[in-house]
C-alpha cells in the first residue's frame, strides 16, 4: 500500500473518531497510536487531510447536502460520510492529486471500510459534485498551463 493511500485510511480513522466522539482534533491526533508509528510524510499527509477537512466541515458539508438531495447526512453511513468529506477536501485544497485519483481512492477505501454499496454511492456523489461545483475542469486547466 502507497503511502498516501495509507495517510488516506489514517485519516479516515481520526475523521470516524472525531464524528463519533466530537474529541478536539488535537486531542485525537495525539492519542492516535497507529498515526504515530506512521513514516513522517504519510503523518503528515494523514494530519492534513484530518485538519483540513474538519476546518472546512461546514462548506463540506453543504455542497454534499446540496448534491445529496434525497440523503441527510445524518442518515448516510459514518465510514462513507467521512470518505466523501476528505475527498472533497482533496478536491479543494490537494491540487497536486488529480481529482479521478482522488475518487479511485475513496472507492478503494470505500471498498474495505465501507458496506458493498458504499463505493457505488461515494462515487455518485463525488461525481456529481465535481460536474455540479465544475471541478473536474481544473484538472485539464493545469496540465494546459503547465504545456
Amino acid at each position: 500500500m502507497g503511502a498516501r493511500r495509507k495517510a488516506r485510511e489514517l485519516a479516515l480513522q481520526m475523521l470516524f473518531q472525531h464524528d463519533m466522539s466530537g474529541n478536539q482534533p488535537d486531542q485525537i491526533i495525539d492519542t492516535f497510536e497507529e498515526l504515530q508509528k506512521s513514516k513522517p510524510n504519510t503523518r503528515e499527509f494523514a494530519t492534513k487531510i484530518f485538519r483540513g477537512t474538519v476546518d472546512h466541515v461546514s462548506e463540506i458539508d453543504e455542497m454534499i447536502q446540496n448534491q445529496a438531495e434525497n440523503w441527510r447526512l445524518s442518515r448516510m453511513a459514518a465510514v462513507d460520510r467521512n470518505i466523501i468529506r476528505m475527498s472533497i477536501y482533496e478536491f479543494l485544497h490537494e491540487n497536486d492529486t488529480p481529482k479521478l485519483v482522488i475518487i479511485d481512492e475513496a472507492i478503494e477505501i470505500a471498498k474495505k471500510y465501507g458496506t458493498q454499496k458504499s463505493s457505488q454511492f461515494i462515487n455518485g456523489i463525488l461525481d456529481g459534485i465535481l460536474k455540479r461545483y465544475n471541478l473536474a475542469g481544473e484538472d485539464e486547466r493545469r496540465t494546459q498551463n503547465a504545456e
